[in-house]
């Protein structure tokens, strides 16, 4: 059973930095997918990016590419988002996600098995 828990949010100013962490457990091989979801109030939660755990191939949504980075650190089964250049409209509890079936597509929620219980981001203007 994989268990995500994650940890970094707060408060920041539009302009500021956050970088969020997921801690991963019960990872049986590098054949993960992870991933990093959102939910802003009133609105469906939504893909923000993701990373091949083995092979470290990484992917972005339109609004947060060129701003948000996605790393992982296989040694210690932690995930991170950098992310720069906030904006009010990146406020929102992220979610980190994982599968173990990586051919599936890459955006659905119902793509993935396991769900951290998220953290909270709020960018003040």
């Amino acid at each position: 059973q994989v268990q995500l828990v994650e940890s970094g949010g707060g408060l920041v100013q539009a302009g500021g930095s956050l970088r969020l962490s997921c801690a991963a457990s019960g990872l049986t091989s590098s054949n993960y997918r992870m991933a990093w979801f959102r939910q802003a109030p009133g609105k469906e939660r939504e893909f923000v990016s993701a990373i091949n755990w083995g092979a470290g191939s990484t992917w972005y949504a339109d609004s947060v590419k060129g701003r948000f980075t996605v790393s992982r650190d296989m040694t210690k089964n932690m995930m991170y988002l950098q992310m720069n250049s906030l904006i009010p409209e990146d406020t929102a509890v992220y979610y980190c996600a994982s599968t173990s079936r990586t051919w599936r597509s890459m955006q659905p929620q119902d793509s993935y098995d396991y769900w951290g219980q998220g953290t909270q981001v709020t960018v003040s203007t």
